[in-house]
């Protein structure tokens, strides 16, 4: 794999001095606005979108890498970004639930040319996938991403492809029933997007476990689907599915329960990249915010927030620089 100049600078500007991704993700957009209504007992409206990726940003991006947002609500407060490198979301949020197989959509002003004239450093996308749904489906979202990597390719920018996974059985995502098939989802997932037709350059990707059903962790409720043994080895076996670089994402979880994923993922000496996490760092704000305004917000990110962040940098130490998965061992032999 050899790196083109833009893609290159792009991922620098991401990374951290070591090669390593610490971003923060702050392109929630739906579920944001439903989440401050819900604690407000009142509607939210896009004024209340704006502020809150505002401070989000002015206070996390002074200890992570990068930062993600949204054009759609996000653009303001990339002017609040402390340096720090910026990933742009392509997709629209949420998805069509009245439709078959979650299938993605583009925001509709938008492309790749505008998102780099708009400042990213790389394009995020979102796409809910698994390699069990119908080949019809799956062949949509293959070609989708396709035309999205060869956008990425003629503008010559990093593209990063977050696949969250879901039962084609309509089952919870929460339960035991699925907790026992997401290690061939993710690893499945990441066999796919690995593949050169779609020149992903960083895969965005969950851990292959559910955190709840690892017998002997912390985060254990109980009902066992995996051992500690067995889940170290979903994590080796989900890594040897690519070549890419790979990052985790926080997956709507507390900020304990990821630190102690990031332990696990270390401990099993998978090799990954560095994170893209969202809630786990500012989700437990979101009451503040609704509830007692931007001011107790902001001074709610200035301790527990940053103290989350932190927590994550620190977890951070187990990952692998970038650059490694290019046969370099410094981001300099790359140019």
């Amino acid at each position: 794999m050899k790196l083109t100049p833009g893609k290159l600078a792009g991922l620098k500007a991401v990374s951290d001095a070591r090669g390593v991704i610490a971003a923060a993700a702050m392109d929630q957009r739906g579920s944001l606005q439903k989440s401050i209504a819900k604690e407000r007992g009142a509607a939210s409206d896009f004024h209340d979108l704006e502020e809150f990726k505002e401070l989000v940003t002015d206070v996390l991006t002074r200890y992570s890498s990068a930062i993600l947002l949204d054009p759609e609500y996000g653009l303001p407060a990339t002017k609040l970004r402390n340096s720090a490198g910026l990933l742009l979301a392509y997709e629209k949020t949420g998805y069509d639930s009245a439709t078959p197989g979650r299938l993605p959509d583009l925001l509709d002003v938008w492309s790749v040319r505008r998102l780099k004239e708009a400042g990213a450093d790389c394009i995020k996308i979102l796409l809910y996938y698994t390699p069990f749904e119908k080949t019809s489906i799956n062949d949509l979202k293959h070609a989708w991403i396709e035309r999205i990597g060869d956008e990425c390719l003629a503008h010559d920018i990093p593209f990063f492809l977050e696949f969250v996974g879901y039962d084609t059985d309509g089952g919870d995502e929460k339960s035991l029933g699925y907790a026992l098939k997401k290690p061939a989802i993710v690893s499945g997932s990441m066999a796919e997007f690995g593949k050169a037709r779609y020149n992903v350059d960083v895969l965005k990707v969950e851990v292959p476990v559910q955190m709840a059903f690892v017998e002997g962790t912390k985060a254990y409720k109980g009902e066992k689907a995996y051992t500690r043994a067995e889940a170290l080895q979903h994590f080796r076996d989900a890594e040897q599915m690519t070549h890419k670089p790979f990052i985790y994402l926080s997956a709507g979880v507390s900020n304990p329960v990821f630190i102690e994923t990031l332990a696990l993922a270390g401990e099993s000496g998978t090799k990954f990249n560095g994170v893209l996490c969202g809630r786990a760092t500012w989700a437990d704000g979101v009451p503040i915010f609704a509830r007692q305004g931007p001011k107790a917000f902001k001074d709610w990110l200035e301790t527990t927030g940053v103290e989350n962040i932190q927590n994550v940098n620190k977890a951070l130490e187990a990952a692998t620089p970038w650059y490694t998965r290019f046969g370099a061992t410094s981001l300099e032999e790359l140019g």
